[in-house]
């Protein structure tokens, strides 16, 4: 099974800029897209590449947040949200229930310029999402993917020590992506790849992309107990149309 995930910046920017036609060729089973900024209703008139239905959750605001699934084989459910009205206003999590595991489209919260959400993001919303992961997995293995607004070591930017406390670098956000992992989960990309210079997202300020001066913060991870079925996890740099690239997992 074929997955792939992308935070867009906008579905409706991204469309205008290859959208549509990376859907088409990818071949994809699961195609997740994060930060979309719509709602379904906004985009009612788009054909999307066949074989695909469209499961949405969209940010109670208007051109916020906002994440979509998009499934060639039928889910057993779709659920929005994590259950929690406190986290589920701004369309942040979508989850697809396979007989064998679940899939998880999740746009994790930001802590913004000045770490003004950082409380929220390591205190409020990591511990939530924690514990509905928990829950799902009394059921069943999980994968989880999407932009998780953490690079979770050194190796994950270019410029560590100089981001050490802006918001994705902060050592509370790293310290509590660690404690997830350590509860039952890998990193797919770091079971393939070890080396430096794999990066997801470049600030478009200063040529960066170009210079490949850039973060990962986007990611797919699973449930240690599916270790043994993952085939390949790589990163899409060279696909444009966003801040981001496409990331992607193959598993049996």
């Amino acid at each position: 099974m074929k997955l792939l995930s992308w935070n867009v910046n906008g579905v409706r920017s991204a469309m205008k800029k290859g959208l549509l036609e990376w859907m088409a060729a990818s071949n994809a089973d699961i195609i997740c897209l994060q930060e979309t900024k719509a709602h379904p209703g906004d985009v009612q008139h788009v054909v999307w590449p066949a074989g695909y239905r469209a499961h949405w959750n969209s940010a109670v605001k208007k051109g916020y947040s906002g994440t979509v699934v998009f499934t060639r084989e039928a889910p057993l459910k779709v659920t929005e949200g994590m259950g929690v009205a406190d986290h589920d206003q701004e369309g942040r999590v979508v989850t697809a229930e396979y007989a064998d595991f679940f899939l998880l489209n999740v746009y994790q919260p930001n802590s913004q310029r000045g770490l003004t959400r950082l409380d929220y993001r390591v205190k409020e919303w990591d511990p939530a999402f924690l514990k509905y992961l928990r829950k799902l997995e009394k059921k069943k293995p999980v994968v989880f993917c999407g932009d998780l607004n953490v690079a979770h070591q050194e190796i994950d930017l270019k410029n560590p020590k100089t981001n050490r406390r802006n918001a994705g670098f902060t050592d509370e956000e790293r310290a509590s992506f660690s404690a997830l992992l350590a509860a039952g989960y890998v990193d797919t990309f770091r079971e393939f790849e070890k080396g430096p210079d794999h990066y997801t997202w470049w600030s478009q300020m200063m040529n960066c992309r170009a210079r490949n001066i850039g973060w990962r913060v986007d990611y797919f991870i699973a449930s240690t107990a599916l270790q043994s079925r993952l085939k390949r996890a790589w990163i899409e740099p060279h696909v444009m149309g966003s801040d981001h690239c496409p990331v992607g997992l193959e598993i049996a």
